[in-house]
């Protein structure tokens, strides 16, 4: 294909570059990945065999290698970071140095005419106002370390000017390189093994986004880049602002067995708490395709054949 781009991904063999690095394939795009591969992920091996796929074991916090890997890209994708609120308390150093730093980085590192797509969390709105949407006017107030420094990487990219921020609503969904841990992922996995799930603070609300269709808005974002760089976007399930009781709701019409209750004490250590308006990025032509009907029955299936267990002989 003529409009074929040479893309570099920043932990590309992650949950989101799992399902991005062959759809970009699949288009004709030229693929680079840099992962440190610390998860012992073998989540590309399918597309191996494509010329247009490279792959390198590497640090994208290395100057040196981000040096020679950003040299003859259009765009790049810094999807390297260190995801959720238990993973980024545990190691502060390597959450701030990841997730910002490094994406600091690129933008001093790469020329005005290369493109950023950046993936950064609506957890940026921290705990919104009650009936009231985000929007991306809406002040950021992050609570977390992990949404603290996707922030301060968002604004390090929009100042580098030739960069679309994607802000990304709670990921679901079947990928190779696959999150249990997730919020939707986590409460599915739990449904179907344990049967029951305790709900802290059930009523905090948040929106949700298929891992699917974050490769799609991506893919949208390349193809739209004149018309919507500059700018930051919402996206996430225009009809999936739910809070964790409605959530655990629709799960149960998928898992009848399934019981939730909700805990008179306790907190959940990831206090947000909002619903988001994705107008803006719908209005650009983009559209999800794969709703939490789709995704729950997608988990059940997944979960058939993964447990995560490896010491237990069931």
């Amino acid at each position: 294909m003529s409009d074929s781009k040479r893309i570099l991904i920043t932990g590309g063999a992650g949950y989101l570059g799992s399902m991005m690095v062959p759809m970009l394939l699949d288009l004709g795009h030229k693929v680079t990945v840099i992962d440190n591969f610390m998860f012992h992920q073998s989540s590309l091996n399918m597309v191996c065999e494509n010329p247009n796929f490279q792959v390198h074991r590497g640090d994208a916090r290395d100057e040196g290698t981000m040096k020679k890997l950003v040299k003859d890209v259009d765009v790049v994708i810094p999807l390297a970071a260190l995801v959720g609120v238990p993973l980024c308390n545990r190691d502060q150093l390597g959450t701030v140095s990841t997730n910002r730093d490094a994406v600091i980085l690129l933008t001093k590192l790469l020329s005005k005419n290369q493109q950023i797509l950046m993936p950064i969390t609506n957890s940026g709105y921290g705990i919104g106002e009650a009936g009231k949407f985000c929007t991306e006017e809406t002040p950021l107030k992050p609570i977390s370390t992990y949404g603290k420094t996707k922030v301060e990487a968002e604004a390090a990219v929009l100042e580098f000017g030739n960069a679309i921020s994607f802000r990304l609503a709670t990921v679901f969904g079947m990928a190779p390189r696959m999150r249990i841990d997730l919020l939707v992922n986590d409460f599915v996995y739990r449904a179907f093994n344990d049967r029951a799930v305790v709900l802290f603070e059930s009523h905090f609300k948040r929106n949700y986004i298929h891992v699917r269709d974050i490769a799609r808005v991506f893919i949208h974002g390349i193809k739209n880049f004149e018309k919507m760089k500059g700018e930051s976007y919402n996206v996430g399930l225009s009809d999936a602002n739910l809070s964790k009781l409605e959530l655990c709701q629709q799960i149960q019409k998928h898992l009848p067995n399934f019981v939730f209750l909700e805990a008179p004490i306790g907190e959940d250590p990831d206090k947000r708490d909002y619903i988001v308006s994705n107008d803006k990025v719908e209005k650009t032509g983009y559209k999800p395709k794969y709703g939490l009907d789709h995704g729950i029955p997608e988990l059940i299936k997944g979960y058939t054949m993964i447990k995560n267990s490896i010491y237990g002989n069931v």
